[in-house]
């Protein structure tokens, strides 16, 4: 007979793009006991939870929920409700979750035209606008968090020529929310979505999203059902609004791990948050410099939540990933699509990015090059 035990699974130190580390409040709020998800209880939580994400948000949204699903369900919700068969999509891709985002646009009727860029550059709002002024759309996407290269695109301006040919701008943050400045209401963005795991320091398995009245109504006026059962926001919209109509389970304990996590964001402060974010971030890049290795992308553009560091021709960057696992305890990533192999993912978000763990990886890496 099989026995099967306790599980035993080592501590790390998370440093790759996600999932992140996980403050003990937040893991202490997910043993907190079960109630029903209609229980008067459960609905204070979710008041609670729309509340803080507005916060984060930076909106005044009405819909701003979390969609039950990691990021790539919030992904899929903010694509799935905006498109009917035949809609004309935008999309800037500059990496891999561009990619993706074309990939779920085809997969619901869109037609969907690229704006493409190298990876680890970024898009201009005179791109995008000579790109709408060739081929309208109703739906403009783009990533403002690259994690396949670290690139963290500027938004401003860019609502402003989406808006002028009357199309909708969905926004990725899923690797700045929490971490750096992500401002809904101020970039006057339609569709933004984020993941858990990230920047906020959660466990993965809910996707933050916001929507804006603007979107609402175009969700209203489709001709066609949303193809999507489970994320259709006409349905979802009701299980989280003053109704509380019954749409499906929602996982308790995520959401109690949610509400914690928030409110560690709310109690440090955003502002405070984002100057911490950025500290840890310039002492990596001073650091990996230092060591003699090369940014993939240019300061001016880097995301303080992940760098990708190019990896030196002589170097198995396979094995240096696997000894800071095996010796150090520490988790990087390599590069996804084009970059694999390339270059390393080094994530500093939540209650990963702290002084002492940028240290202790800098001297980590310091000794297994000298060894190579």
């Amino acid at each position: 007979m099989t026995i099967y035990r306790d599980l035993d699974t080592s501590a790390r130190i998370l440093l790759g793009p996600g999932p992140s580390m996980v403050p003990p409040r937040v893991l202490g709020a997910m043993a907190h006991p079960l109630v029903g998800h209609l229980d008067p209880q459960f609905i204070t939580v979710m008041d609670e939870v729309q509340e803080l994400l507005r916060f984060v948000f930076q909106t005044q949204n009405r819909l701003t929920i979390p969609v039950s699903g990691t990021g790539s369900a919030g992904m899929e919700a903010s694509l799935c409700n905006f498109i009917e068969p035949g809609d004309s999509v935008l999309i800037a891709v500059n990496g891999y979750f561009g990619e993706r985002l074309c990939d779920m646009a085809g997969r619901y009727g869109a037609d969907v035209h690229r704006l493409d860029r190298p990876w680890g550059e970024v898009f201009t709002v005179e791109e995008i606008e000579k790109a709408l002024r060739e081929k309208p759309a109703k739906l403009v996407a783009i990533v403002n968090a690259e994690t396949s290269t670290g690139a963290w695109q500027p938004m401003e301006g860019i609502s402003d020529v989406v808006h002028r040919q009357g199309g909708l701008l969905v926004m990725d943050c899923v690797t700045s929310l929490g971490g750096m400045p992500v401002k809904v209401d101020a970039w006057d963005i339609d569709v933004a979505y984020s993941g858990t795991q990230k920047c906020l320091g959660c466990p993965p398995g809910l996707s933050p999203l916001t929507v804006s009245g603007r979107a609402i109504e175009s969700l209203h006026q489709r001709k066609t059902k949303v193809a999507n059962w489970y994320l259709d926001l006409t349905m979802v919209e009701k299980y989280w609004g003053d109704g509380r109509t019954y749409h499906h389970t929602a996982p308790i304990s995520m959401n109690y791990a949610l509400r914690e996590a928030l409110r560690l964001v709310y109690e440090e402060g955003l502002q405070a948050r984002f100057e911490r974010h950025r500290i840890n971030a310039e002492l990596l890049w001073n650091g990996i410099e230092s060591l003699g290795l090369r940014h993939y992308v240019s300061r001016e553009y880097r995301l303080p939540s992940l760098t990708t560091v190019v990896v030196p021709e002589n170097v198995d960057e396979v094995a240096i990933r696997r000894h800071l696992l095996d010796d150090f305890n520490i988790e990087i990533a390599g590069g996804l699509g084009p970059l694999k192999g390339r270059v390393w993912r080094i994530g500093l978000m939540g209650y990963s990015s702290s002084r002492e763990n940028v240290t202790l990886l800098l001297e980590a890496l310091k000794q297994l090059l000298g060894r190579q």
